[in-house]
């Protein structure tokens, strides 16, 4: 299954959160406070419905197909520590998620837009892969091209996201370092991850 393309309004309506930054879909959600469909018809939802919403949430906010989160989760899982933290610090460490808390980009998606026309390089590479899991010391530039570096510095200017601490932007020169780890305290998503992973353990 593919990305979702439909109105991301919507999305974050029905999630019940901002996981779509784009100006239209957090307005769409701040103008109506119930998700979408027929008001009598909703009923409560079950736990297998909760933990289903759970799931969906990190995967619209990161972007991932199910293939990708499931390889995520088995990745997560076979690590030490809690499998739940670790899943969402690794969702943290793709790249496109970096360039877009970097400041390079105003949304996720557009990050991975950017990655996937091969606008960034990493370490001096050129790459077009967004689900890369970057690490401390990695360093991410735009390609020497004029028209990108204009495009990126209009962006950056107009970023209004909070500073991310494991990362340093240099706005001037348009690099951004991977200054250590994330943590769990460095996730912005509110998400009960716990039902996420129950879910997906099933």
């Amino acid at each position: 299954m593919g990305r979702y393309t439909g109105p991301k309004g919507r999305i974050n309506r029905r999630l019940g959160t901002v996981i779509f930054e784009n100006a239209g879909a957090q307005k769409a959600f701040e103008a109506r406070e119930n998700p979408p469909g027929p008001v009598q018809r909703r009923r409560k939802m079950s736990e297998y419905g909760l933990a289903l919403q759970e799931k969906q949430k990190i995967k619209f906010y990161y972007g991932m197909r199910e293939e990708q989160l499931r390889k995520f989760y088995d990745t997560a899982r076979r690590k030490q520590g809690n499998t739940g933290e670790n899943l969402l610090v690794m969702c943290e460490q793709r790249l496109d998620n970096v360039v877009r808390r970097a400041g390079f980009a105003l949304s996720r998606p557009q990050a991975r837009q950017g990655i996937v026309h091969r606008h960034f390089q990493l370490n001096g590479r050129t790459i077009d892969k967004p689900s890369i899991q970057v690490k401390p010391g990695d360093v991410i530039t735009i390609r020497n091209r004029p028209n990108l570096l204009n495009l990126y510095k209009e962006m950056a200017a107009a970023n209004t996201a909070p500073a991310c601490d494991w990362i340093s932007f240099d706005q001037n020169e348009l690099k951004a370092t991977v200054t250590a780890a994330p943590h769990m305290d460095d996730v912005s998503l509110p998400v009960e991850v716990g039902k996420v992973v129950a879910f997906m353990g099933r």
